[in-house]
């Protein structure tokens, strides 16, 4: 994850891009609902992000480990909170990467827990 921050911290597209497997996948709730498949479409989505980064862009605030690989909450390209849920390939590539404001991820949580208790 400290790879994956710190391409985004150096604008670096190339290596951000190179952590992922070739048929990745983003799902992004950040604003629009957004998915994206592959290099080209991860690069389109990537570029204008950084291309435009706020000075605490890509500050890590809690890393947690899951079943499924890690989730991370970080400052946005824009400096606000999100969180990020990546799965990995068998070759510590990353899979598909699933993110959302932290606020939402937290009320989606809540209802969840309400539901199940």
């Amino acid at each position: 994850m400290v790879d994956w921050l710190d391409a985004c911290r150096n604008r670096d597209l190339a290596t951000l891009l190179d952590l992922h497997a070739d048929d990745a996948m983003l799902k992004c709730q950040c604003g629009e609902a957004k998915v994206s498949e592959g290099r080209a479409e991860l690069e389109a989505y990537w570029r204008p992000r950084l291309d435009k980064l706020a000075p605490t862009a890509f500050g890590l605030e809690e890393i947690t480990p899951t079943a499924e690989g890690v989730v991370l909450d970080y400052l946005s390209h824009e400096g606000e909170p999100v969180r990020i849920a990546f799965s990995f390939t068998r070759d510590g590539k990353i899979r598909a990467t699933h993110c959302m404001p932290v606020a939402e991820s937290q009320q989606r949580a809540a209802c969840m827990q309400d539901y199940a208790g």
